[in-house]
């Protein structure tokens, strides 16, 4: 080797939303995929249908006592082989098509690393940095109102992602418990503590995405001590990983959020850096560091290149600039097709969003299990099956992509989609 909920800070996506369809993307996918599988057109055709899509109007109150109405999405995937699974996005560019391709990439996720859930995702278009802690709470319960019969821990389980963290959660689990008339913490993870979340939960997805980083370095017979990671996003997943990826030996030289990027090519004091946001709330301004653009840093010489912000950020307009050896997906669809193809041509090794960063899901899964069980496990319990889960799981999708002499997507890909259709096969169609 050659020398992504703590607040959001996500920088804009490079691609616009008008531009840019990301479930044109999975469809496209799951067609390629298919190709190394032997299953009918029509349990691939199932595939590509989401079961479910709501769409939802969502008035509130506003603190200066005005009714603003806000548009809210839940989409079910897949249920073929368990309950829905994902998360609730609070931003502005959320819009149907993006929903349905989180929905889709969850389904996919969650059977690289064999667990029992199927795919969900939910969204409201808004800015929670311009809404009050009071407006966020309205927000939450009405869109959770809005959407009360279609959730459940045997049906569809909401969780954090970009623009919530565990205090929405506590809010989603109270107003689905208060309709339900008992208390059923199952509805939801990644709560706090104290309301049954698991240990680790929080940290979960850059922690995964660490020991991922470290089996694919590992794979093609590197070593994650002393690797260059540049981190685009220092949200609760960018942060993290760059804590954690320090902590084990990795040196982080560039981190982007919204304001921008920080670079130190000897390594930028991630402890200290993590100090300075928790008090500034950005990167910018971070002693012994140089300012960067977001798409500087995208193209810094690096090891490792991990994108954690929104999707769409590796196009076919600046993959050829791409200057790491591996990107490690740390944000759900960072990579467009055309870019795809520009890497793997250029010799850089991708390691897909549907493995990279599902240690979230896995941790989702075991705080489920616990709370279904009324049983809580340590965090050295959770940290270690999260570590067995995602080794197996890269270990699956390595032997899948070399049986089929195709890249680490295609891989997952071949693995993800393999396992939902043989479960639609094995199931058969109700009628």
């Amino acid at each position: 080797m050659t020398d992504e909920k703590a607040p959001t800070e996500k920088p804009a996506s490079t691609v616009s939303s008008r531009s840019y369809n990301p479930y044109d993307d999975v469809v496209g996918t799951i067609d390629k995929a298919a190709a190394f599988l032997d299953y009918e057109d029509g349990i691939i055709d199932r595939i590509k249908n989401p079961k479910r899509q709501v769409i939802v109007s969502l008035p509130i109150r506003t603190d200066a006592g005005q009714t603003q109405v806000f548009t809210g999405y839940r989409v079910l995937h897949d249920t073929t082989r368990g309950p829905g699974k994902g998360g609730i996005r609070f931003h502005p560019n959320v819009n149907l098509d993006e929903v349905k391709a989180l929905a889709a990439w969850m389904s996919f996720k969650c059977a690289v690393v064999d667990v029992p859930f199927g795919g969900a995702k939910g969204g409201v278009i808004c800015d929670p940095s311009q809404l009050s802690e009071g407006e966020l709470e309205r927000l939450t319960r009405r869109y959770i109102g809005e959407i009360f019969d279609l959730l459940g821990p045997n049906t569809d389980i909401p969780a954090p992602d970009v623009g919530t963290n565990p205090q929405i959660m506590a809010w989603v689990m109270d107003t689905f418990n208060m309709k339900k008339g008992y208390c059923e913490p199952g509805v939801v993870t990644g709560k706090p503590l104290v309301l049954g979340g698991s240990a680790g939960r929080v940290e979960a997805t850059g922690r995964g995405l660490m020991y991922t980083a470290r089996e694919a370095l590992k794979h093609y017979g590197h070593s994650l001590q002393g690797a260059t990671f540049a981190i685009q996003g220092f949200g609760n997943v960018g942060s993290g990983a760059a804590r954690l990826l320090h902590d084990a030996g990795a040196k982080i030289i560039a981190v982007s959020d919204v304001s921008g990027g920080i670079h130190n090519s000897k390594g930028l004091d991630i402890p200290a850096l993590l100090q300075h946001v928790k008090t500034n709330k950005l990167v910018k301004g971070f002693p012994g560091s140089e300012p960067i653009s977001n798409s500087d840093l995208l193209e810094c010489r690096c090891n490792v290149l991990l994108p954690a912000a929104l999707e769409g950020q590796i196009t076919g307009d600046n993959a050829h600039r791409i200057s790491s050896d591996f990107v490690l997906e740390g944000a759900n669809g960072p990579t467009t097709p055309e870019a795809d193809v520009i890497l793997a041509n250029r010799g850089i090794k991708l390691v897909p969003d549907i493995l990279a960063n599902a240690g979230g899901v896995v941790v989702s899964y075991f705080e489920w299990v616990q709370d279904r069980y009324g049983y809580f496990w340590r965090e050295k319990a959770v940290r270690d099956r999260l570590d067995e889960m995602m080794v197996t799981a890269f270990g699956a999708v390595a032997e899948t992509a070399e049986t089929h002499q195709v890249d680490l997507r295609m891989g997952a890909y071949i693995l993800a989609v393999g396992r939902v259709a043989e479960a639609k096969r094995l199931r058969g169609l109700y009628a």
